[in-house]
């Protein structure tokens, strides 16, 4: 039987073993000659000059991308809620440790990550993964400690290695959060003129440059008490995994034109109304368009003047190819039967069978005579969708007023990003007819979460949602700390207990099956004893006095999902648990994995579990009186299930 390692993949090594593969000459002894790896690529090594972005310690923050931690997830089901059947994942702990841990139940399965990471302006505090100082020198010089007194740091200015430190806290978390993403999948990035640059290069030698997609302008509001500009925007960097993926499937990202579902009720009212009396029904729509501010979204779809059975239309639209060039051919007139004027740039469709077919389709409107250059119609109930600009408005203000809405008006948390905008973009990436997956590793209040449940309420999506944050701690003196938040988590967590609440009793009983509920899982050290991982400082005699290799605070939940993560199994299936024989058997996913964990354990439970023929089987080390028990249980699942793979911990 296998042992697990319970420690997150060595992506170092592996990536050396992928080399290995292709060019085997250039590893020796688990190194790579990168000058011979050159010279087999065709690339002459004459100095070493070229164009790269760096910063103090970048070869450090690229190695602690692929080095292993031995660390767990523990389940925290008084925390959670509707665990039994949520599907949605809070996770707390240092996301550089958490994104390690996911990196193989959740390779290639996320199709959107969204983070809102410190923008690093002066008063951010940093993740730092190896402070050394004391914990009271820590706390007197930097303000804030985490449990392990090694976390965060407040990155001021007149820190020499200001920039560095941020870029080295961002790299490795981009590093792994790339390889969690579908091959489709799209990566949005908020972020202020503090490091947009520095994001901007990280992310092109980390994505690509060539998968860069778009770097989005939020303007927020305008600062009148700036001395020079007003500087009220930000921006948010877009990153496809593989563009070349989305070419090759052919896809497209559009989004509902804003008014255009109000426009058609409207329609439909009038009418049924003037019993399709077309001019009536126009003046209607016109007050409709009348009726909007001149600023507001909707206000595009006011050049849908005319109308007719189809729905508002316009008919002004240019039937000339693009750029000029295009092909010129003899097109008749309904009416005359003449040939009609050809436009100078050729016509828009590429042959006369592709323009015989619009016409037919009744997308090609036509002049009084042949002398009129015929003009392309649109219906907007058949355009009703767009692609998204790259400058959005979002109103700061607005957003905090919501959030703080949801605390009973207390502002609990600085800055909330606005649910209506990350909900604009999870429905223009996302499908509602997928379970997609939704990441943000940076949660701080839970906008993201808040964001999937109310469109999975308004589109009958099936998204789920993982959020990671740090239990960063609130200061004694804010709004948080008063109304009883002991740290940022307990914020984001409640702020999903009541949006998710509130969500599903506005929506009624179109909301029946909407999930609102999320399992917490907490990081914490290995669940098993340093033994465990260094027999070989151990004697003989020393290990006769081990009575048992698993800590012993930790519980069956702890060392299932832990059994998960090591097996590279999703953490949000269905679990269940009952006793045979008055021991208890865990089975997740309906036979994915089954466990054991009581000790000395009968051969009629091994028999029992076995003959479910599970995908995975586990037990405790001291499930067994000894060798023969354990050789046993082998011979036993050879029998009765020669495929489940078994494992004792």
């Amino acid at each position: 039987m296998d042992k697990p390692r319970f420690e997150s993949p060595d992506m170092a090594t592996a990536n050396i073993n992928k080399i290995s593969e292709v060019f085997p000459g250039v590893v020796t002894e688990g190194k790579v000659n990168f000058d011979l790896l050159r010279s087999l690529l065709g690339v002459e090594v004459y100095g070493d000059e070229a164009y790269e972005f760096t910063w103090v310690g970048k070869k450090a923050a690229i190695a602690e991308a692929g080095r292993p931690i031995r660390k767990t997830l523990r389940p925290c089901v008084e925390e959670s809620k509707n665990w039994d059947t949520t599907e949605n994942l809070y996770i707390e702990g240092d996301n550089l440790d958490v994104l390690k841990l996911l990196q193989e139940s959740y390779l290639g399965k996320v199709k959107m990550i969204y983070i809102d990471p410190p923008y690093n302006t002066g008063n951010d505090f940093l993740y730092r993964d190896n402070f050394t100082l004391e914990k009271d020198e820590y706390d007197e010089q930097l303000g804030i400690f985490d449990e392990d007194g090694d976390r965060l740091f407040r990155n001021t200015e007149s820190n020499g290695r200001f920039h560095s430190d941020w870029c080295s806290m961002i790299y490795p978390r981009l590093v792994l959060a790339r390889n969690l993403l579908t091959a489709d999948g799209i990566i949005l990035m908020s972020i202020d003129d503090a490091e947009v640059a520095q994001l901007r290069k990280i992310t092109d030698e980390i994505f690509g440059e060539r998968n860069f997609v778009a770097c989005l302008v939020y303007d927020k509001n305008r600062k009148n008490d700036a001395k020079y500009f007003s500087v009220g925007h930000e921006y948010m960097l877009v990153y496809f995994k593989s563009a070349q993926t989305i070419y090759d499937m052919g896809l497209v990202l559009r989004a509902p034109k804003e008014g255009v579902d109000e426009v058609k009720a409207e329609f439909m009212r009038l009418r049924k109304m003037y019993k399709d009396d077309w001019e009536k029904v126009n003046e209607g729509l016109k007050a409709l368009y009348a009726s909007w501010p001149k600023d507001d979204e909707r206000k595009p779809l006011a050049r849908f003047t005319k109308v007719d059975e189809h729905g508002p239309f316009r008919d002004d639209g240019n039937i000339s190819w693009p750029g000029g060039g295009g092909p010129k051919y003899e097109v008749l007139h309904p009416i005359t039967g003449k040939p009609c004027k050809v436009p100078d740039a050729g016509w828009r469709f590429p042959n006369p069978q592709r323009m015989q077919e619009e016409i037919k389709n009744g997308r090609v409107v036509f002049g009084p005579d042949e002398t009129t250059l015929p003009r392309i119609r649109r219906n907007l109930f058949e355009a009703d969708q767009q692609v998204m600009r790259s400058v959005i408005f979002s109103y700061a203000q607005t957003a905090t007023m919501d959030f703080n809405k949801i605390f009973d008006n207390i502002r609990v948390f600085e800055n909330p990003k606005s649910t209506d905008d990350i909900k604009k973009l999870i429905s223009y990436i996302t499908n509602p007819k997928d379970d997609d997956i939704i990441l943000d590793f940076f949660s701080g209040s839970a906008t993201t979460a808040h964001a999937v449940m109310q469109l999975n309420a308004e589109d009958g999506g099936k998204r789920k949602f993982i959020m990671v944050q740090l239990p960063e701690p609130c200061a004694p003196d804010s709004e948080a700390a008063k109304a009883g938040y002991a740290n940022i988590s307990e914020i984001g967590k409640e702020r999903i207990r009541r949006a998710g609440g509130k969500i599903k009793e506005e929506a009624g009983l179109t909301a029946q099956n909407l999930d609102i509920g999320f399992r917490v899982l907490k990081l914490d050290s290995t669940n098993m004893q340093d033994v465990y991982y260094a027999a070989g400082e151990y004697n003989q005699d020393l290990l006769l006095l081990m009575e048992d290799n698993i800590k012993d605070d930790r519980t069956d939940m702890d060392l299932l999902y832990a059994c998960l993560l090591d097996w590279g199994l999703p953490l949000s299936m269905p679990h269940t648990q009952e006793k045979i024989s008055g021991f208890t058997v865990h089975n997740y996913n309906d036979g994915d994995l089954i466990a054991c964990f009581d000790k000395h354990i009968s051969d009629t439970v091994v028999k029992e579990i076995a003959m479910r023929q599970p995908l995975r089987a586990v037990f405790r080390d001291n499930s067994f009186a000894g060798s023969p028990e354990k050789i046993n249980v082998e011979e036993i699942f050879k029998l009765l299930a020669p495929n489940t793979s078994v494992r004792v911990i």
